[in-house]
């Protein structure tokens, strides 16, 4: 009889450690493709089509979890501007197991030959308007021991996603309205002629935004590979204010069948 009990006893404990070992493994936390922007018009055909599980919210910020083309996916809208951007990247990859981050959205274009409505795929990200600003004027810093000790700043985008994003804005848009390069960041809408003429002599950027190097400093510093996509609203120069407000609701969407086109390539 003892040893029955004993026998009966160690299956119990068998079987008891296999449904713990189970529930440990679909408890695992999913890994998913995280997708930030700065405004509503940015991701509105996201969360149009996303297979929605829940909506979270940190800050006073929501994260939209589902799936989308087969995808999982947390959706987010962080604000405009640099500070909002990395406060909103840092949340999705501390609440979240984020393989990848993709930002997309709306720019100006700096550079001559992209168009208004053609597509920027970021291969580098750079801060502006860090630096000082003196009776000289202001002075760009990067890799400045002496300023903060800031190794640099010029972020890198992950050269797979780069590779990804623009093939997939190539078959969305064609290959005449697609480009890649330098996008720079700062903290202003820029709509002024000289400056966007010193943003292509500075930076050789080819457009220019307010979150894209905020959110690449967090994903590299959470080592997370991240890229940049950007549709052009306006040239950022003295009518870019009235271009913004023609054409900025359809280039978002622009960006937004890119990263749908991206996710459905993922899944093949």
């Amino acid at each position: 009889m003892e040893k029955k009990l004993i026998a009966m006893f160690l299956i119990i404990v068998m079987i008891s450690a296999l449904f713990c070992g189970c529930a440990a493994k679909s408890e695992e936390p999913t890994e998913y493709i995280g997708i930030i922007s700065a405004m509503d018009n940015e991701i509105d055909l996201l969360l149009q089509e996303v297979v929605l599980d829940r909506v979270d919210e940190f800050g006073g910020v929501k994260y939209h979890v589902g799936t989308l083309h087969g995808q999982p996916v947390v959706i987010t809208r962080s604000g405009i501007g640099k500070i909002r951007a990395a406060s909103g990247v840092a949340t999705l990859l501390n609440e979240y197991s984020i393989s990848k981050v993709i930002f997309t959205g709306i720019a100006g274009g700096v550079a001559d030959e992209p168009q208004v409505l053609d597509e920027i795929i970021a291969t580098r990200l750079v801060e502006h308007d860090y630096g000082i600003l003196s009776n000289d004027g202001f002075q760009w810093r990067s890799g400045d021991p002496g300023f903060g000790g800031d190794p640099g700043l010029n972020y890198d985008c992950d050269l797979q996603l780069v590779q990804l994003a623009y093939d997939a804005a190539v078959e969305v848009m064609g290959e005449d309205h697609v480009f890649k390069g330098t996008v720079a960041t700062g903290d202003q809408f820029i709509a002024n002629s000289e400056y966007v003429q010193r943003l292509h002599d500075d930076y050789d950027a080819f457009a220019c935004e307010m979150e894209g190097a905020a959110a690449a400093v967090v994903c590299i510093n959470y080592d997370v590979p991240f890229v940049v996509i950007r549709a052009l609203s306006d040239k950022a120069d003295g009518n870019a204010h009235e271009s913004y407000a023609n054409f900025g609701d359809l280039a978002a969407e622009h960006s937004c069948r890119i990263v749908l086109k991206m996710l459905e390539s993922m899944g093949k």
